[in-house]
């Protein structure tokens, strides 16, 4: 399998990596209990609720890298986010734990992928619908992932405006 990114590529997904809990840490800033637990759209997640996701996932992505590092072609097991999401500290209007959690998570994070050779960026794993995925993969979907739930909580703050 070949690279699909160079490592100048890759550095900046990193650095997009590293880079994410200050930046969320900044969007939620100063936000009242009610603003970061109100549900102002149907169907959608509350400010807490995506933050305490994004926390979440990218531990569990952290966990399959170490897997895939360690292991041959490990399964991948489906989480449910919505289900996560509905959890009683997912619903929690404290987002500090959440972005200590990231403070710390994103810096090993970074340091692990800073630190892969070309042949380990092309370690895989199998998703349980039977794809496989690499680091590779990971690192691109991963770059974006908070950016995106930065995205939907400032798009769910003018509603707090109401």
């Amino acid at each position: 399998m070949t690279a699909k990114f160079t490592p100048e590529q890759r550095s900046e997904m990193i650095a997009a990596i590293r880079a994410l809990p200050a930046q969320l840490a900044e969007v939620v800033h100063g936000l009242t209990t009610e603003q970061l637990t109100t549900r102002y759209l149907p169907n959608e997640w509350t400010v807490a609720q995506n933050v305490h996701h994004v926390a979440d996932s990218h531990v569990i992505v952290f966990y399959r890298l170490k897997q895939m590092l360690t292991s041959d072609k490990p399964q991948m097991q489906a989480t449910s986010p919505d289900g996560w999401a509905a959890t009683c500290d997912a619903d929690n209007a404290d987002v500090t734990t959440s972005l200590d959690l990231l403070r710390g998570l994103h810096a090993r994070w970074a340091m692990l992928l800073d630190g892969l050779t070309e042949a380990q960026w092309q370690l895989a794993a199998i998703r349980s619908n039977g794809m496989e995925v690499t680091i590779e993969d990971i690192l691109r979907i991963y770059s974006g992932h908070g950016q995106n739930h930065i995205i939907q909580i400032k798009n769910t703050l003018p509603a707090t405006a109401l």
